[in-house]
């Protein structure tokens, strides 16, 4: 069955970053599938090749994008319900598909009005986010508001998709969502693009002006990182590993890429005597990403939130690079036995793993083969697509088998009476 699919997603899709490239990739591998998708989001974003994307009403004094909690949301949200709501009566979509839960409050009024069922594509709990970015504090007035209405969502919803099975076991551990609407989608990676530096000719030219445009010494071994820049994502604590690690090791240099706001992290780098081998060249667009990534030798994902997913991981395995990361369940689910893990939280401990990496040219180079080797297998984009579909197709008859049950005795009171 081909699905009339109504996404919203309340932040300023596209942004490249790891939620947006989650949205991007779902997105074309169901419309390969055969499925026609229409993207609610924000006003500000990029558009992107091929995906029908409806905007809320323009906000003038927003032009960046609005990365994690901020007040600005609030606003932003009602004017993404109310675009939300014209394309669901002009679209009369089979399936509404909300990434995070913002997006699940915005489509469950639009489920009750259509009667068709809501999936939450769960990124990770919206209070724990809160916490992270520091909107919100557990001794806040509204930390029980706020957590409460995350578990209505979650009820509410006809089916929740997680990026995780740590986060699908947290969900079912709170006994709030019924197990069977619980089900893991994780990342997946377009293995095609993101393959390991094969040496061609063509290709290390194409690095040798990548790393002189960036003015990374050419006897430099380098730690490449991509995501949000903020303290949850271990920003500062990169920075400060790599105080460490370049006091040892001044051939190294770390390749820190992403945003919001990379001066400020810049002057950070100045502050700790490292700007010299650290380079952060800010938002790097995702059609580029492979070729920046082959500039690694080894890959750093310093992630401290607890809940939330790590689709970057997927992209270092697939370029078959050797990772290094904090020991969280996220981090050992998505890397198995291919990667090396740090003490949480500590800077000393994932310099020396770093360390490791860039010594043991062999370890490197077999962990960095098996993690391609299980990027292939395990995180297609292909294959979570099929399983999205069958979530639809399960959510769909859940929601249609009540209207059936109902309709049934009116039929046979009607015979009985003739």
């Amino acid at each position: 069955m081909a699905y009339n699919v109504l996404m919203i997603a309340s932040t300023s899709f596209f942004s490249d970053y790891g939620n947006h490239v989650r949205i991007w990739e779902e997105t074309r591998a169901l419309q390969r599938r055969g499925h026609r998708l229409v993207l609610a989001s924000y006003h500000n974003g990029d558009d992107m090749p091929g995906l029908d994307i409806r905007r809320s009403w323009d906000v003038p004094w927003i032009k960046r994008a609005v990365v994690g909690s901020s007040r600005h949301k609030l606003y932003l949200d009602v004017g993404l319900a109310w675009r939300a709501l014209r394309v669901a009566l002009k679209l009369r979509p089979s399936m509404i598909h909300a990434h995070t839960h913002e997006a699940a409050a915005i489509g469950l009024p639009l489920r009750q009005l259509l009667g068709v069922p809501l999936i939450l594509d769960y990124q990770g709990s919206m209070t724990s986010e809160m916490l992270d970015h520091g909107f919100l504090s557990r001794s806040s007035r509204l930390y029980r508001p706020v957590h409460g209405l995350e578990q209505t969502l979650n009820r509410a919803a006809d089916a929740i998709m997680t990026s995780t099975h740590n986060a699908a076991a947290q969900l079912r551990a709170t006994g709030v969502v019924p197990t069977e609407h619980i089900h893991a989608v994780p990342d997946g990676v377009d293995t095609e693009r993101f393959r390991p530096y094969d040496g061609s000719a063509a290709w290390a030219a194409q690095r040798a002006e990548l790393r002189a445009q960036l003015g990374i010494p050419t006897d430099r071994r380098i730690i490449v990182y991509i995501g949000l820049l903020a303290p949850y994502q271990g920003t500062n604590l990169l920075i400060e590993t790599a105080r460490m690690l370049c006091a040892r090791r001044p051939e190294v240099h770390f390749l820190i890429m992403g945003h919001p706001d990379p001066q400020s992290y810049r002057r950070y780098a100045e502050s700790l005597g490292v700007a010299g081998n650290v380079t952060l060249p800010g938002r790097i667009i995702y059609r580029d990403l492979h070729s920046y990534l082959a500039l690694g030798d080894v890959a750093v994902a310093p992630k401290m939130s607890l809940t939330e997913g790590n689709g970057k991981i997927a992209n270092y395995m697939a370029m078959g690079l050797p990772t290094v990361a904090f020991a969280t369940p996220v981090a050992r689910e998505i890397l198995g036995d291919t990667g090396l893990y740090a003490q949480m939280g500590s800077a000393e401990d994932l310099a020396a793993r770093l360390e490791q990496a860039l010594d043991d040219r062999e370890l490197a180079g077999r962990l960095g083969a098996a993690a391609r080797r299980r990027a292939v297998a395990e995180f297609s984009w292909e294959r979570a697509a099929r399983t999205i579909e069958a979530i639809y197709a399960e959510a769909h008859a859940r929601r249609k088998a009540p209207r059936e049950q109902a309709i049934a005795p009116s039929r046979r009171v009607g015979r009985h009476g003739e």
